[in-house]
């Protein structure tokens, strides 16, 4: 019966006329036509060759920057927490170094977890468009791999940067695939979704994955990334961080070790959701290959936000929006500015909700908040690291002038870095109006800090845990990194 009903029986192609090698073409399309493979044979291919001056220079300085806030950001509450989690719930592993803490080692992914954290800790790390901050959650897996590697195997200064450049490059690519990630977000903290792949690529590319294995960590990172936007403004926020670089890590390592996930991850297969589970009109490209001739990065195309204070990116218009104010209200001879003089604050800024916050009580909410960014501003003159104390959360004046503050989204003010701006209107109790308006703060990609203000920054921030002659040392270290024969001149600095 068996045998009668094989030679019977015919395939459901041929009995619809089709030829057997054009359904087989439709079901597995050639590896290498694929999105996912293109990204896998890129990580895999690039060579430090591909990455010109340009780059160089600038993700040097975005190394720079993000050590320095997470040296700072290693002294905050929420570092405290996720550091003591991992001493107490992991058996020690002596192997890679932790911001700020001499003498304290973690395993790899419990380093770059915890690094991560104090990175974003204060929300002091830089934004890039589509928003998302790209280096903290690809620095701290990087150098917590390359602590894990081999004394006498350490990657050259050029290979690190090459990886790091990987991680950044794919979370640009990634975002530019969907309308919906070039605005502020609003369902989940972007570099919890494309900086977990980000680590993954540069964490993969560090460790010469074949370009299989390199699709295959992407695959395994996208099982591992997202969270949701109601955490924002509170002591998990920086959590998004950390797990993206150590998920990423993780990822990598998996891969490396012969871990397989979906090869079509980054495609766009109908009624299956891949990456675009997380946006929904994303709409995927080949990447092109490396080995085709020269490459062009994006960060050569676009330059990094750095912020000059630790908040939101959206609070760095209003700030200079109602510092121009402040400056003004100086400037006729009030000496300071006084809630006494002052009528109501109008804000003329995008709709967001989770910046949006009239009271903050607590510094994270404080840091997330246009109301109390705009008031600290009027007051100072300026937001810096102190401005979020609860001394200067909870001072009088403060909380009299955000009694006062009214918002406005005008059509014309989109929720999308590229194209906001902040507007501060102060009414006077005498009747007179005074308005400040921010369209490109410095230190945004359009208008960037120079060297010396972002060493400026850096020394602040580093000095907070360092000694001046070892953050000196660290500056000098980083410029020439592409110039290192091994990295460990950078480890040992960070240790």
């Amino acid at each position: 019966m068996i045998s009668m009903l094989q030679k019977t029986m015919r395939p459901v192609w041929a009995a619809r006329g089709l030829h057997k090698s054009a359904v087989e073409v439709l079901k597995h399309p050639a590896p290498e036509d694929t999105v996912t493979a293109s990204f896998g044979k890129f990580i895999s291919d690039i060579k430090p060759e591909h990455l010109s001056p340009v780059v160089l220079h600038r993700s040097k300085r975005m190394v720079l920057d993000s050590i320095g806030v997470g040296l700072i950001g290693s002294t905050t509450d929420v570092f405290e927490l996720a550091l003591q989690y991992c001493q107490h719930m992991y058996a020690p592993d002596d192997i890679s170094s932790v911001y700020g803490r001499r003498g304290t080692k973690l395993s790899p992914t419990l380093a770059a977890f915890v690094n991560g954290v104090a990175t974003h800790s204060m929300d002091f790390d830089d934004t890039w468009h589509p928003a998302t901050h790209p280096s903290g959650a690809v620095l701290p897996a990087v150098l917590a791999l390359t602590d894990m590697m081999p004394a006498n195997n350490k990657p050259s200064g050029l290979d690190f940067l090459l990886a790091f450049n990987v991680g950044i490059e794919m979370q640009g690519r990634l975002m530019r695939f969907s309308n919906e990630a070039h605005n502020i977000p609003k369902r989940f903290h972007p570099p919890s979704v494309v900086g977990t792949m980000g680590s993954a690529a540069a964490c993969a590319r560090l460790l010469s994955l074949d370009p299989s294995q390199c699709s295959h960590a992407l695959a395994i990172a996208a099982s591992l990334a997202g969270a949701p936007m109601a955490n924002a403004a509170t002591q998990s926020k920086p959590l998004h961080i950390g797990n993206a670089s150590r998920l990423g890590l993780e990822a990598a390592l998996l891969a490396s070790r012969g871990l397989e996930a979906s090869p079509l991850i980054l495609d766009a297969v109908a009624g299956v959701a891949g990456f675009n589970a997380f946006y929904e009109d994303y709409v995927p490209q080949l990447l092109e290959s490396p080995t085709n001739g020269g490459y062009m990065f994006l960060l050569e195309e676009q330059d990094m936000g750095f912020k000059r204070f630790p908040a939101h990116l959206g609070m760095h218009w209003v700030a200079d929006a109602a510092a121009s104010v402040h400056k003004l209200l100086v400037g006729v001879g009030l000496g300071k500015v006084s809630p006494g003089l002052v009528q109501d604050i109008l804000l003329r800024v995008p709709k967001s909700k989770y910046i949006n916050r009239p009271f903050p009580q607590s510094e994270h909410e404080a840091r997330h908040s246009f109301q109390f960014n705009a008031c600290s501003a009027l007051l100072d003159g300026e937001v810096t690291v102190q401005s979020f104390t609860p001394a200067a959360i909870n001072r009088p004046d403060l909380l009299a002038l955000l009694d006062r503050v009214c918002l406005e989204h005008p059509h014309d003010n989109p929720a999308n870095f590229n194209y906001m701006y902040g507007e501060v209107q102060v009414t006077l109790v005498g009747g007179d109006i005074l308005t400040g308006r921010c369209d490109t703060f410095y230190g945004h990609w359009r208008n960037p800090l120079t060297n010396e203000s972002l060493r400026k920054k850096f020394r602040n921030n580093a000095e907070v845990v360092l000694p001046s002659e070892k953050v000196e040392r660290l500056i000098d270290v980083v410029e020439d990194l592409d110039r290192l024969g091994n990295c460990r001149a950078l480890l040992l600095q960070l240790q």
